[in-house]
């Protein structure tokens, strides 16, 4: 009975010392990711790749609450003109629909798993302004991230992964 509980003792030691060992979410989440998929949802349940299927992206999470966010179609059409300035309406259009980029601060609630990201400004300025914007953590391992936006001002649910970028 005695080693019964010696190994009881040993292995609650042992799980609460691995338990204490892990980092925290808003210290996991530090350092850049590479974007993997991008996947939309909307309430019909149509689904989609708003970014196609090989998306390109990075987002930067510091360790002091900003982050930075870049997402693109694997390929986004070059300006003939050579010049972003000169871009026809055509251009414009596809590059704006083809991309999005913001930045701002970010804080975790460590219970829920939900960062409340506050964008300071973005390419699609019509999201900078909202305030307290939720997505919800469903995976952070040392190499995976994924995180959902659940309502986007046209109404879809976005659904994001990433892997973690190797140091160059």
């Amino acid at each position: 009975m005695k080693k019964y509980f010696v190994a009881l003792v040993i292995g609650l030691v042992f799980s609460g010392a691995a338990f204490g060992q892990q980092k925290a979410t808003k210290d996991a989440i530090v350092g850049a990711w590479k974007l993997v998929s991008v996947t939309s949802e909307m309430d019909d349940g149509k689904k989609g790749e708003p970014f196609g299927p090989s998306p390109k992206g990075v987002i930067i999470f510091s360790k002091d609450g900003h982050f930075s966010l870049f997402q693109s179609r694997a390929e986004i059409p070059k300006i003939a003109a050579n010049d972003r300035a000169k871009a026809t309406p055509e251009e414009a259009q596809s590059i704006v629909a083809s991309s999005i980029a913001y930045y701002g601060t970010y804080a975790i609630d460590e219970q829920t798993k939900v960062m409340v990201v506050n964008l300071a400004a973005s390419t699609y300025a019509n999201v900078a302004v909202i305030p307290d914007q939720k997505r919800t953590i469903t995976l952070l391992t040392s190499d995976e991230l994924k995180f959902d936006n659940p309502r986007t001002p046209n109404g879809m649910t976005l659904r994001t992964a990433w892997k973690r970028a190797a140091a160059p």
